[in-house]
């Protein structure tokens, strides 16, 4: 059976933006997203999602849950999950349709599927396989116009964090998706802030590094996009966050979630979604 146990301070950046979002943080369904990378044979992920998936205590009118598994083992989890309130993501899909794109899977074969998520822009995507801000904005888009929901990953490197040029750089990820984008579609847009220097490196931002950046993203979409997309999106934390750190983490006011990486493969996953209910 899975577990089922359970600051204000001026910017380092020096950000002065006048536009600050007034919606109450609890009008947006808090979002948990697991990314089980590229991990688990047919047998483990059989027996991580019959005895925890399963198992996830979701409060659906709190909160939105949702796994993303490798892309082969997707119809196996489908057929496996009898928890109505966890959702399944791909972990990725392709800037083209369907055509002769040898090893490329497209928005169509995830809708053909089935599925409502894919993950777009994670650090690992863009470190290992070269995808640009370019790339993602237009896989973005080709996504959204199938039918699909984004979760849309951006952050910085260490070296750019230590310059000084978080807020560029994300400023600079967000400009590669909003180009691509009306105001209506960043209703399938949920963005996932992941720092590359606390992905699976044990590192994670503190609460008020965190807060930092999701506050000034959620100003940069108020002041490039509209008011109203910058109350209403969901800006999630990511970078090894576990079930030590995530209770400190959700109470910082512009966090509205986390995507989670080699703690959704754990039992202690459901700890984590279960301290996302006490979202004040």
């Amino acid at each position: 059976m899975c577990i089922r146990d359970r600051v204000s301070t001026q910017s380092t950046w020096g950000i002065k933006l006048n536009l600050i979002s007034k919606q109450d943080p609890m009008l947006r369904k808090v979002f948990v997203g697991g990314n089980w990378k590229c991990n688990l044979t047919i047998a483990q992920a059989t027996e991580f999602t019959k005895s925890c998936i399963n198992y996830l205590n979701v409060d659906a009118s709190k909160q939105e849950v949702v796994i993303a598994p490798i892309f082969t083992q997707i119809p196996l989890v489908q057929n496996l999950l009898s928890n109505k309130n966890v959702q399944i993501s791909a972990q990725n899909s392709s800037a083209t349709s369907f055509g002769a794109y040898t090893g490329e899977i497209s928005p169509d074969h995830l809708v053909d599927l089935g599925l409502q998520w894919t993950i777009l822009g994670h650090s690992e995507r863009r470190q290992y396989y070269g995808e640009s801000n370019e790339i993602v904005g237009t896989k973005t888009k080709l996504a959204i116009s199938k039918g699909l929901n984004v979760i849309a990953c951006i952050g910085e490197r260490l070296e750019e964090r230590e310059s000084n040029q978080t807020i560029a750089v994300v400023e600079q990820q967000l400009s590669a998706i909003r180009t691509n984008l009306s105001n209506e579609h960043w209703q399938n847009v949920v963005i996932a802030y992941e720092p590359v220097w606390a992905i699976g490196t044990g590192k994670v931002a503190s609460p008020q590094q965190a807060q930092e950046v999701h506050d000034a993203i959620r100003k940069w979409l108020g002041a490039n996009i509209s008011n109203a997309v910058a109350d209403q999106t969901r800006i999630i934390y990511g970078g090894s966050v576990t079930e030590a750190n995530c209770e400190e983490l959700i109470q910082q006011r512009d966090i509205d979630g986390f995507l989670v990486g080699g703690a959704s493969l754990k039992p202690q996953f459901n700890q984590i979604v279960e301290a996302c209910k006490l979202k004040k």
